[in-house]
Order: structure tokens, then sequence, then C-alpha cells
């Protein structure tokens, strides 16, 4: 769906309306998505599963997020962002409400399907809304602000919904999360509109062969896949720490509080998103150097779990703050990836690309997770819970899907590099003989 308005700039007190409706119901999304990793302990007892079946719970919905982002991307084009955003939280709401009442592990897998399937169509569907309302020289700032503030939503998951299980019980709180999905589903049906009055909206209605043709395309431009690739390798991390694994591990494994370990995962959010804009900054200046802000965050995230997973015994809190700051950068870093497809994709195919890139970390985010809990059982055996060495060794397992992205992300960056040198004559030099000259024409 396209808009074409008769005047830009298109910027009104309605269109931030309209945004800022998008966003809230964003940030519902990214509450519903974050709110099973507080909730861990609970779920564990609540329907008796190992710490493997637990990461099946998160693993089953991201495995439908990841699994819906490209048929989420041709039906956003068909229906719109909101029909597509009232959708989702109706969807996510009927997850939460049903993961209230279960009893049962595959009851609460089914719940979390619904979740995961809401929160597919939500991001994207938003992130549509930003070209529509505003003038062109506004959409790269207004789509990173809109990034980070829906991480709000992972602060509501982090600190109030870990009161309000300690207070009101596992049923209510989640009844409560589901009564909000309901909420955002009412303002987005009555306030949200897909275009200002008057703009001209063209719908793509396309044959199923054309889909396949549109995404062979997609898939073959080597800058779609350098964007999967980095959305894969720089997101999962911060994913797996946020959304699942990372309150166990700093609770019952590093032994602080909950209210401390809700703060670091609160620290977490609010850390991203002064890391974020800085992130946009450097891209937009250097667009040929993204590739070292990728091998930059992941060198760092993988220091920084170094040096935990080496300290003797639990580390200190300083070293867990320095742990968090660091994976801040990881979901900013990863929209490195949107970006790398937007360079090499014409506009056409970017709904389909953005949808390639967007599988990238969520596929690496649940295999990671299910890695942590499948080691967490074999390391921790029969016992009643898992020691600070298992979550140790567990964490361990990051390094393999680091590998296997860094892989991926040099491999395509040669391909790509030759490609822009053989068809453009563009030839980028090595960093350091780009820093060493870059210098050089500084100095007096």
């Amino acid at each position: 769906m396209a808009a074409t308005l008769p005047n830009d700039p298109r910027t009104s007190g309605r269109a931030w309306l309209v945004w800022s409706v998008g966003v809230l119901a964003y940030a519902i999304a990214v509450f519903q998505r974050s709110s099973l990793g507080v909730a861990g302990p609970q779920a564990q007892q609540r329907f008796g599963l190992t710490a493997a079946t637990l990461s099946l719970l998160a693993v089953a919905q991201l495995a439908t997020y990841a699994a819906l982002q490209v048929p989420a991307g041709v039906l956003l084009d068909r229906f719109g962002s909101r029909r597509m955003i009232t959708t989702g939280a109706l969807v996510m709401a009927a997850g939460q409400f049903g993961l209230a009442t279960a009893h049962g592990g595959a009851a609460a897998v089914g719940a979390r399907l619904l979740v995961g399937a809401g929160d597919a169509i939500t991001f994207i569907s938003v992130l549509r809304l930003v070209p529509a309302w505003f003038a062109p020289r506004q959409v790269p700032m207004v789509t990173q602000v809109t990034a980070i503030l829906g991480q709000v939503g992972q602060i509501v998951a982090a600190f109030p919904l870990l009161a309000l299980l300690g207070r009101v019980g596992w049923t209510r709180s989640f009844t409560t999360a589901a009564a909000l999905g309901v909420l955002a589903a009412v303002l987005v049906a009555v306030v949200l509109r897909d275009a200002p009055l008057g703009a001209v909206v063209a719908s793509q209605s396309l044959s199923l062969g054309e889909v396949r043709r549109r995404l062979g395309h997609t898939w073959r431009e080597p800058g779609t896949r350098i964007g999967l690739w980095t959305h894969f390798v720089t997101q999962f991390s911060g994913n797996t720490f946020a959304l699942l694994w990372g309150y166990p591990f700093l609770t019952h494994g590093e032994g602080l509080r909950p209210v401390t370990a809700g703060l670091l995962l609160t620290l977490l959010v609010l850390a991203g998103m002064v890391v974020g804009p800085a992130l946009g900054q450097l891209a937009a200046r250097w667009p040929m150097r993204r590739s070292a802000l990728v091998f930059l965050i992941v060198g760092s995230s993988a220091v920084a779990w170094a040096v935990v997973l080496a300290w003797p015994g639990r580390s200190p809190l300083p070293v867990l703050v320095v742990l968090v700051l660091v994976l801040a950068s990881n979901g900013p870093g990863s929209m490195i990836g949107f970006d790398f497809a937007r360079s090499f994709n014409p506009r056409s195919r970017l709904g389909s690309a953005s949808g390639i890139v967007n599988v990238g970390g969520f596929v690496a985010t649940l295999l990671t997770m299910l890695g942590v809990g499948v080691v967490l059982d074999l390391v921790s055996g029969n016992r009643p819970g898992p020691s600070l060495g298992a979550y140790k060794a567990a964490f361990a397992v990051q390094y393999v899907l680091w590998a296997i992205g860094l892989a991926a992300v040099i491999g395509n960056r040669r391909i790509l590099r030759r490609r822009l040198r053989d068809d453009d004559g563009v030839i980028i030099e090595p960093l350091h003989r780009a820093v060493a000259r870059r210098l050089r024409s500084m100095a007096p």
C-alpha cells in the first residue's frame, strides 16, 4: 500500500496522534512478547516444566513470529496497517487469556503460538504508517523513535508485571495482559488510519506466482542476505537475555534479588534507547562501514559474556551492569540489517526484503533459547534447580551462533563488495587505511 499526498510536508497533529496510537499498540505487543521472560520460574511451577520444556514456550512463540514475517508482509500490502494491527492485538489478547487459564504445558504452548502470531504482524504494520504520514526527511528518525519507544513494553514486563505476579498471581496478571491487548485493538480501530484524508492509496493484490518471483529476486540480492545475517548475529544474545533466560540467570544463578534483576532488565531497555539513535547516525554517516559496526557489536558482546562466564563464582554487580550495557546495543544493532535491505533493493521489494531480514534475529534467538534450556537440563541432571555453573555452560552456546553468523556476514560482504567494484566501480578500502587517510587529512 503506497500513499501519495498532494501536498507535503505531511506532518500534522493528526499524524502524531495516529503514530502515537501505533506506537502504543507496538509497545503493548512487546510487553506481550516479553511477559514470559519474568514469569519463567512461575511458569515452571504452574505447568511442571523442565528448563528445556520452558524454553519451548518461548521457542514456539518466536518460531511462529519468524515463520509469519514474509506472509505478514504480503497481507500488509493487501489489507493495510489498521486492520493488521487490530487483528494482531486481538490475537495476542486471546493468547494471553489462554495462558492465564491454562493448566497444562500443551495449552500454554498453544497460547504462546497465538502471542507469536499476533506479534508477527504488528511491528512491520506500525512501521508502514511512518512514510504514509510523515515527510520523507522525517522518516528515518521517526522510524528509529518508533522502535525505541516500543521497547517501553519490555520495561513494563520487566518490573510492573513482576510486581503484579507477586501480588495477584498468575491468572489475574495474564488476564490483565489480555485486557491491554483488547484496549490496543479498540484504540487502533477508532483512531488509526492507513493514510491521511485525500491520499491516493494503491493496494497490491499479487498472484501467488508473482509473490514467489519477487521473493526469489529479493533473496538473490546479496544486500538482503547480509541484512538477514546481520540481524541474525547481532540480536539473539540480548533477546535471549531479555525474553527468557536473563531473569532466571540473574536471580537463581547470580543470586540477585528479584528487584535488582528487574532493574537490570529495565536498564537494558533504557540503554538501548540511547544507543539506537547513535548507531543510526553512525550508519547514516558511514554507510560503507556498517559491517564494521556489526563486528564491533558482536565482538563487545562476546567479550562481555566471556568475562561473566569466566568469573570465578558469582560476578560482582558492576560486571553484570557492564554486560547489560553491552547487550543494550544488540537490538539497535540489528536494525542495521534493515538498512542493508533498503540500500540494495528497489522500493517495490522493500516489504519482502524487510520480512526476510526480520527472520534472522528471531531464528537465532529461538535456537539460542532452546540450546540454553537443553544444556541446563543436561548439566543439572535431576537436581531441582540449575546451578551457576550450569547457567554458565548453557550461555556458552552463544559462541556457536556468533561464529555461524559472522562467517555468513563476512561471506556476503565479500560478494556485495565484489559486485560494487565490478558494476559500479566502487572500491572500499580496508578500514585501517581509511582511518589513517582521514587522520592525515585532519592533520594541520
